[in-house]
C-alpha cells in the first residue's frame, strides 16, 4: 500500500491523500488550498495524479478545504464515484455550485486587471456548470455501513462529530491474503458541541492519518466558551452596538444560530433582530433543517420540549437577495449580523465590516480559525488598521476571539483520539496541520508512548 499526502500536508488547507493498493487509486478528499492569489492557481491547478486513473473518491465532509476542487477533478476527467454521506452530498452540491460562482466572479475581477497591463486572461479555475457535472457523480452512504470500493478495498463511514454529515473513513485494505485497516480521520470534532454527535473514536486500527490542526492549543469546554459568547454579546448590546460575526456558511453559523436561540428562549438576552447573511449559509440551513433527524439527543429535546425549532425562532431573518442585505445597513440599533465568509476574505461580509469597523460600540467577533495572510487573521491578530476593497480602515470596533467555539478537536481530544488505538496503530501521520500545532502534538503524543509518527511534506510517498 503507498500513500500519497498530496495535500494539507504540513499546512491547513486543501486536504487530499491518494491511497495506492491493490492496484487500485482511491482518493481521500479533494480540497481546494486556500491562499494568496497566485499560489491558489499553481496550487489548484494542477494534481499529482491523472484524474482519469483514480477509482473512487471519498470524501469525510462538505467543507472547501476538503471538497472544494472536486469540479477541477471531474473537469479534467475523474468520472469514478464520489462516496459520502447524504448531508455532505446535499451540503456539497450547494456548496461547490456557490465555489464555481465565486471562481468565475473572481477571474472577471483579475481580468480587468490583467487587460490594463496588456497580460492575457485568465480562465476560473472552474464553473458553477463543472460543480453541478461533479455533483452527478455523488453517491451516498450511510454511517457505519460497509461498502466495497474496489475489490479488496472496503469502506465505512463514521461520524466525525465536526459539521453535520461529517466522517472519519476507515478503510480495510486485504493485499496478499492480509488485511489491515487505515483511518482517515478528516477534521475531527468535539465533544458536547451543539446539534452534533460526539465524535466516534477509531477502535483496533493499524494505520491512522489524523489531523493536527488544534495540536498546541487546548480548547477550553464548549459551555465555558458559550458563556464568553453571551456576554460579549450582553456587552455589546448594552452599550447600543451591532455584533457582526464572520462565520462559515455550514456548521459554525447553524451553531450560532442555535446559540442565540438556547440565549433568547432561556431569557439570556431580550429578543433582537439577527440577521443571517449569506445565501449559502441560508441553503445550508435548509439541509440541516431537512436532516434534523441526525441531531444530537440534546437538540432533539430542546425541539420536543415545545421550544423554537433549532434554526428556526422570532427576530432571526434569513437573508439571500442583496437588496435585503443591503437594507440591514440601514438600521442603526443593536442587532446580531452573522456572514460569510469565515475568514472575512470575500462575501457580504466585507461590507457590513466595512460599515461597522470604525464604530466603537460594535464588535467583530471571531469564532474560529483565520489562515495567515486573510483580514481575519489580521483582525484576530489585534491589527490597527486593516484594508476592506482597497481602503484603509481604523479598527475602533472591539474584537473579540472566542477561541472555544470550534469545532476542531483540541489538543486534549485529539491525544484522546490517537490514544483510542494505541494497542494496534503501527503508525500514525499527521496532516491538516501547520507545524507548530503537530510538533506540539507530537510531543504529547510520544509523552503517552506514542511513537512512529510521521508529519509528511506535501507529494511525499509512504509505503506501509
Amino acid at each position: 500500500m503507498k500513500i500519497f499526502f498530496n495535500g494539507a500536508a504540513q499546512t491547513v488547507t486543501g486536504s487530499q491523500i491518494c491511497i495506492e493498493a491493490n492496484g487500485a487509486k482511491i482518493l481521500l478528499e479533494c480540497g481546494l488550498f486556500q491562499g494568496k492569489r497566485d499560489d491558489f492557481y499553481s496550487f489548484n491547478q494542477q494534481f499529482f495524479f491523472n484524474p482519469r486513473k483514480i477509482d473512487a473518491l471519498l470524501l469525510s465532509h462538505a467543507h472547501i478545504d476538503h471538497s472544494g476542487n472536486i469540479p477541477n477533478l471531474v473537469k479534467q476527467g475523474f468520472h469514478s464515484p464520489i462516496y459520502a454521506t447524504s448531508p455532505t452530498c446535499s451540503l456539497a452540491d450547494i456548496m461547490l455550485q456557490d465555489s464555481g460562482h465565486i471562481q468565475e466572479s473572481d477571474v472577471i475581477y483579475v481580468n480587468k486587471k490583467r487587460a490594463r497591463r496588456g497580460q492575457q486572461p485568465m480562465k476560473p479555475l472552474y464553473t458553477v456548470n463543472d460543480a453541478q457535472n461533479a455533483s452527478e457523480l455523488f453517491t451516498p452512504i450511510n454511517y457505519n455501513d460497509s461498502f466495497e470500493v474496489s475489490p479488496g478495498i472496503v469502506a465505512q463511514f463514521f461520524d466525525a462529530g465536526h459539521i453535520l454529515g461529517s466522517s472519519a473513513i476507515q478503510l480495510t485494505i486485504t493485499e496478499r491474503g492480509k488485511s489491515r485497516k487505515l483511518w482517515f480521520s478528516g477534521d475531527i470534532g468535539r465533544e458536547k458541541l451543539p446539534l452534533l454527535n460526539d465524535p466516534v473514536l477509531p477502535q483496533d486500527i493499524d494505520y491512522l492519518i489524523m489531523e493536527c490542526t488544534y495540536g498546541d492549543k487546548l480548547h477550553r469546554d464548549p459551555d465555558s466558551a458559550f458563556e464568553e459568547f453571551r456576554l460579549v454579546v450582553k456587552k455589546t448590546l448594552a452599550r447600543g452596538g451591532k455584533v457582526i460575526i464572520p462565520a462559515f456558511a455550514v456548521g459554525r453559523t447553524q451553531e450560532l444560530v442555535y446559540f442565540l436561540n438556547q440565549m433568547i428562549s432561556n431569557g439570556d438576552i431580550s429578543s433582537i433582530p439577527v440577521y443571517v447573511d449569506s445565501p449559502l449559509a441560508v441553503n445550508a440551513t435548509d439541509i440541516f433543517k431537512q436532516y434534523s433527524y441526525m441531531f444530537d439527543a440534546e437538540t432533539r429535546t430542546f425541539i420536543d420540549q415545545g421550544k423554537h425549532k433549532a434554526l428556526s425562532f422570532p427576530d432571526l431573518h434569513y437573508v439571500r437577495s442583496v437588496e435585503e442585505s443591503k437594507k440591514i445597513n440601514d438600521i442603526y440599533e443593536p442587532m446580531i449580523i452573522i456572514s460569510a465568509s469565515g475568514m472575512a476574505e470575500t462575501g457580504r461580509i466585507l461590507h457590513h465590516l466595512r460599515n461597522n469597523i470604525e464604530n466603537p460600540k460594535n464588535t467583530i467577533m471571531i469564532v474560529s480559525w483565520q489562515a495567515p495572510n486573510t483580514l481575519g487573521r489580521r483582525l484576530a491578530e489585534k491589527e490597527k488598521q486593516v484594508r476592506i476593497f482597497g481602503q484603509l480602515f481604523d479598527v475602533n470596533a472591539e474584537v473579540s476571539t472566542i477561541g472555544g467555539l470550534s469545532a476542531h478537536a483540541g489538543q486534549d481530544m485529539l491525544v484522546k483520539y490517537a490514544l483510542e488505538s494505541q494497542n494496534t496503530m503501527q503508525r500514525l501521520f499527521l496532516v491538516h496541520g501547520e507545524t507548530n500545532a503537530a510538533k506540539s502534538l507530537m510531543e504529547k503524543l510520544e509523552l503517552n508512548n506514542i511513537k512512529s509518527i510521521g508529519y509528511p511534506e506535501r507529494s511525499e510517498m509512504v509505503e506501509i
